[in-house]
């Protein structure tokens, strides 16, 4: 078995430094001990294979349904037959990962790429260990990268060191979601899986992911950091537009411009919960300050219940 972050080439080996490699080797742990809690029976029930395939025509016996008569059949056989069809299970999962200049706006204890490798190894683990495959796409103002859909340990290995090498050239980038959600319209050609990773500090992606969500089950997981969401009381702070490179000094030590900043937050959260509502995608909220795979383990478990 291939040991999680270990590079393909000597090229990939030099892209992440010793520190780098120990941060990934501990994402391993994490995520194959949360995907093994994770049981067939609620990673599979969940999700739906690509469709159904046609098995069989068979003769009609008093009460199947009158829909499922082959018509074709029963012309050349002179009596009513039916089609069997079987479920497709297998799965095809992809991680869109947003790799922009804002996904590193996020206190340093855990940065969102550390997230968002940490909840890609945990799904790219569960397709794994239920035979799936697992793709991953890279985007930012456009796509930066896409790694096809397989199956294997030394897949998710790839996936999870492609993700934290993209924080080194995502400065100065915006995000696009619409030009992801369209890319993953054209290329996925079954039906897969698609869980978005992103901040979402974005606009006007709805229809192209409402596009995306009639063909495919979507599945945003919306990363919050702490200063997202309020800011700090530590005086004098300049606030950087990660990706368009404004500046503004702002002083946290005023409770009217903190609740000024926060209400300011909720808004974007609205907004942005409206925005993926409106697209028919469900969201998963992870907070960078607590266990990043809880929440996903949390969402597979109540939508097995649900099913």
């Amino acid at each position: 078995m291939t040991p999680l972050g270990r590079p393909d080439t000597e090229d990939e080996a030099l892209a992440l430094s010793a520190e780098a490699l120990a941060r990934v080797r501990a994402i391993e742990i994490r995520a194959r001990r949360r995907a093994a809690s994770m049981t067939t029976g609620n990673y599979r029930s969940i999700f739906r294979g690509s469709g159904i395939e046609f098995a069989e025509a068979r003769e009609y016996v008093p009460g199947d349904d009158a829909r499922r008569i082959d018509w074709n059949v029963t012309a050349r056989m002179g009596r009513p037959w039916v089609k069997e069809y079987v479920e497709e299970r297998e799965l095809t999962v992809v991680c869109a990962v947003d790799v922009s200049a804002s996904a590193l706006a996020a206190r340093p204890a855990r940065g969102r790429f550390e997230a968002a490798a940490e909840a890609v190894a945990l799904l790219g683990f569960s397709a794994t260990f239920n035979h799936d495959r697992a793709g991953l796409l890279l985007f930012d103002d456009g796509v930066r990268s896409f790694t096809p859909p397989r199956r294997g340990v030394r897949q998710v290995a790839r996936l999870v060191g492609d993700v934290l090498r993209a924080q080194q050239s995502a400065h100065g980038h915006t995000t696009d979601i619409g030009a992801a959600a369209d890319y993953l319209g054209r290329v996925l050609r079954r039906r897969s899986t698609v869980f978005l990773i992103s901040d979402f500090i974005a606009s006007g992606y709805e229809e192209s992911l409402r596009g995306l969500a009639r063909r495919h089950e979507v599945i945003a997981i919306t990363l919050v950091d702490p200063l997202d969401v309020a800011l700090p009381d530590v005086g004098i702070v300049e606030v950087v537009d990660a990706e368009r490179g404004g500046h503004l000094l702002l002083d946290s030590s005023s409770t009217r411009v903190r609740e000024a900043y926060a209400e300011a937050a909720a808004v974007r959260a609205s907004r942005r919960k409206r925005s993926l509502a409106t697209a028919g995608v469900d969201e998963i909220e992870v907070h960078l300050d607590c266990d990043v795979t809880a929440p996903l383990v949390s969402y597979f478990r109540h939508r097995a219940r649900a099913v």
